[in-house]
């Protein structure tokens, strides 16, 4: 029932979903008379700078990252309840998306072979125009 009651985001790092604003408004688009009478598009709404249930770590980089309020939307489905589905499953991708530490590169050099290769395709390549021009260094 607990799992129910959070947004799972990453290892340790769940928001109560009593902590999550909604919005709902009709969907655009196509739809006849349905999408003119019925609120589908779901909108969610996560205060990250104010989530007490935020790890300090997750709440900065949550922050730097994608400010301090983020939001999430879906309207391509008929039902509110499946568009509600896509917005948390949205909010959680971005969420996890921006706490991802990414590895650091480290700078390393071409192998010989590899160089090889570019030097021999660039002499290839450098030979088949000259060749297209009609052009022969071998012929004065």
């Amino acid at each position: 029932m607990a799992a129910e009651q959070e947004l799972r985001v990453a290892p340790g790092v769940a928001i109560p979903l009593d902590e999550l604003g909604w919005r709902f408004t009709s969907a655009g688009g196509p739809g006849g008379q349905h999408v003119n009478t019925s609120n589908t598009r779901a909108e969610v709404v996560f205060d990250a700078a104010g989530s007490p249930s935020l790890p300090g770590w997750a709440r900065e980089r949550i922050v730097s990252r994608l400010g301090p309020v983020v939001t999430a939307a879906a309207g391509e489905r008929r039902s509110q309840a499946r568009n509600r589905e896509l917005a948390l499953e949205r909010l959680a991708e971005r969420l996890a998306a921006s706490m991802r530490v990414e590895k650091a590169r480290r700078p390393t050099r071409p192998s010989t072979t590899s160089q090889r290769r570019r030097v021999e395709q660039k002499r290839r390549r450098g030979e088949l125009k000259r060749r297209r021009a009609g052009f022969d260094p071998g012929v004065d």
